[in-house]
């Protein structure tokens, strides 16, 4: 069997030049009046947004004043598309902003021997080479591009919507092509789509899975997980109850728990409940599907046996979250399935499954507390959609997804929340180990302390077990808010000085390294922990933290450090938060509002317009500055930021023409549906009112979020 590696060289061969090359002689005679193709990526083109901020400097470098649309590739899905050599491996997206129907018809219908996938005014265009099929759908097995896109087909289940993702069936001609490719010589690198597509049919035979096996093991012993299709192997193994099964189970580990759970046994269930008791968050919701399978069907029972188990272990916090989701997840899926409702319906009834959870006594008040504080922002949504005139999914029964639930019974439970919330969520907070975007989300709710939130801060800042992440999203809040004591400095040094010296990246959140932010408040404290901590910051290595040292200058700021950064923010160098520092630094130095210091930037030359335009929105509240990399059009923190820049009186019309603009481009106005939560339909008109009465005619001409929202 030829490898795909092997297949693609031959192409490129035969073709006199690579893939990346065709693409890239196309894309450079793209372009035209209003229309804009910007270079191919390098890799500080990361993100979506990246791209969004590089059509921002061209068009300024061009001079365009009219409307402009842009279409643009990233890092990426350069990464995703390509292989080393040039050769495509997968689709290449291609991102756009402005006019949907301007950018269409700039591409065009992409270059000669390609195909090019319009996706819509809501997604990205795609782009692959055109490949041909026989009589019966079957693609040549020496056509690389041909089987991928033959396989991408099989593999997209019937409805991404549903709780658990289904695939159409195998058609015999499909069938067989699929087990002619398994056959001996067997190279499982090349065989590892092929045992995807199969097995998710649970269309593996006993003697596949037998060679595989032998292939498997020999060709990854001692580190099995490196092969990506080992889940779908095992599931083929569980299946045919392999005599070495659990053999293979022992040396997986606890990642092998989504595998068993789909196959239920009582020795599966054991083997989970081991991996969940250790503390595996992940084996958690596993344990729970496997002992509904087989002990306890009822979801609220089987959790309240879980969620007792986990506490006589001494289980983390963690475990106890994922007990919570996996039991939401759960009720909501048992009803989807009864309703027939669909994932938007679905996610509604979710939310009234936190409201009613956190009032539910036959549940620990563990997990009341973590379903108060899931339907915390989603109990105003719940309430406005119950009485909207005509009624809502929940409530309907005229229709295919009405579930027919009584408006009364919902609006009961929203009071009895709304009458607990306070009291159970006193003293709480986020979980500090979800993803960043998730803490983001929660950033706004810490504009104002109370003394609960503070207890709560401290010992989180104290537990040993708080890692980087959350050290940096607690002493930010203590420090901005000028709430940091010497017991913050002691409970981190010097014994979690190894931890807090790791490299940490905060580019997408409101929070900086949580070593920047405790040598500032070091610093402003006089603490003798300050001078061995910027000795670090001077040593050469790890030659990561040199972006980030001069944002320790925020603490006990001087002449001398405001120098330091203005060189730099008057420099070409990437700012990471730099100019944020300077001008929190003057505003000290000065007793000023930062906000003033920033508005009298505007126009200076040398400074990047975008980052300044950032830092005036970012310190509207000395008290809680936003050190996000760009103004983020998902977060209401910033929304909220934007109103304040254009309403505030003592600004000039440029710095308040700002923040209306930045207001105008926030997903709160443009893209509603992206927001998390989700607005209700009283804050966003509430929002389109505000906007209205400040502009009679808003120019869209030029909007770097127009068009699918970045990520």
């Amino acid at each position: 069997m030829n490898s795909p590696d092997t297949a693609q060289a031959g192409g490129r061969s035969a073709r006199g030049g690579s893939d990346l090359g065709a693409i890239t002689a196309w894309w450079r005679s793209l372009g035209g009046d209003g229309f804009l193709a910007l270079p191919p990526p390098g890799r500080d083109r990361y993100t979506q947004s990246h791209g969004h901020e590089d059509a921002t400097e061209l068009r300024a470098e061009r001079g365009l004043s009219g409307p402009v649309s842009f279409v643009y590739w990233h890092w990426q899905s350069h990464e995703a598309a390509f292989d080393r050599s040039g050769a495509l491996r997968g689709e290449l997206l291609l991102h756009w902003g402005g006019e949907h129907g301007v950018v269409a018809a700039g591409l065009g219908a992409g270059p000669p021997g390609f195909r090019l996938v319009d996706g819509g005014p809501g997604s990205a265009f795609r782009l692959d080479r055109v490949t041909e099929r026989d009589e019966a759908g079957l693609p040549d097995p020496a056509d690389p591009h041909g089987v991928r896109q033959f396989l991408d087909m099989l593999d997209e289940p019937l409805d991404r919507g549903t709780p658990f993702f289904r695939y159409r069936s195998l058609s015999p001609a499909e069938a067989a092509w699929l087990h002619e490719r398994l056959r001996e010589p067997l190279d499982l690198a090349a065989a590892t789509r092929f045992v995807v597509s199969l097995e998710e049919r649970d269309g593996l035979t006993p003697d596949e899975t037998e060679r595989l096996l032998r292939a498997w093991r020999e060709g990854h012993e001692g580190r099995l997980d490196e092969w990506s299709a080992w889940g779908l192997l095992l599931h083929a193994l569980l299946r045919h109850d392999h005599p070495e099964t659990w053999e293979i189970v022992a040396a997986l580990g606890s990642q092998a728990a989504g595998v068993i759970s789909l196959v239920p046994s009582e020795r599966g269930l054991a083997a989970v409940r081991e991996f969940a008791l250790a503390g595996d968050r992940g084996a958690v919701s596993d344990w729970l599907t496997l002992h509904r399978s087989l002990r306890e069907p009822d979801p609220v029972a089987a959790a309240v046996a879980l969620a007792a188990e986990l506490a006589a272990h001494d289980a983390p916090e963690t475990s106890l979250r994922a007990l919570h989701h996996a039991l939401i997840g759960n009720v909501t899926s048992d009803w989807r399935r009864q309703t027939g409702a669909d994932l938007r319906v679905g996610s509604s009834y979710a939310a009234l499954t936190a409201v009613r959870f956190s009032t539910d006594e036959r549940l620990p008040r563990t997990l009341r507390v973590l379903a108060a504080e899931a339907a915390r922002d989603q109990v105003d949504l719940l309430r406005e959609e119950t009485l909207r005139p005509g009624g809502s999914p929940l409530t309907d029964t005229g229709t295919d997804t009405g579930t027919g639930i009584d408006p009364a019974e919902i609006l009961a439970a929203v009071e009895r929340y709304e009458a607990v919330r306070d009291e159970l969520l006193s003293g709480t907070g986020p979980d500090l180990t979800a993803y960043e975007g998730a803490l983001a989300d929660a950033w706004h709710r810490y504009r104002t302390l109370t003394e609960a939130d503070v207890r709560w801060l401290r010992n989180r800042v104290a537990d040993p077990a708080t890692d980087l992440q959350g050290l940096g999203f607690c002493l930010e809040l203590l420090y901005a808010h000028g709430l940091g004591t010497a017991a913050e400095v002691e409970a981190l040094l010097p014994h979690r000085l190894k931890d807090l010296t790791k490299k940490y990246r905060t580019t997408y959140t409101e929070w900086r390294h949580p070593l920047v932010t405790l040598t500032c408040l070091a610093l402003d404290l006089g603490h003798p922990a300050a001078a061995k901590l910027q000795a670090w910051w001077g040593r050469a290595r790890p030659v990561w933290k040199d972006e980030l040292r001069l944002l320790t200058h925020l603490g006990a700021p001087d002449e001398a450090k405001a120098a330091e950064l203005w060189d730099f923010v008057t420099s070409d160098a990437h700012d990471v938060g730099q100019l944020m520092t300077w001008v929190l630094v003057r505003a000290r130095l000065d007793g000023e509002h930062p906000l003033h210091i920033a508005d009298r930037l505007l126009g200076t030359p040398g400074l990047h317009e975008y980052v300044l335009h950032r830092v005036l929105i970012g310190v509207a509240d000395p008290e809680q500055p936003l050190w996000h990399f760009s103004f983020d059009p998902c977060s209401r923190d910033w929304w909220r930021r934007a109103v304040e820049v254009a309403e505030h009186p003592g600004l000039s019309p440029e710095a308040r023409a700002i923040g209306l603009e930045a207001a105008r481009q926030h997903h709160l106005i443009r893209y509603p549906d992206r927001l998390h939560p989700s607005p209700t339909e009283a804050e966003r008109t509430a929002a389109k009112t505000w906007l209205d009465q400040r502009t009679d005619d808003p120019d869209d001409s030029w909007c770097p979020a127009a068009g699918p929202a970045p990520r």
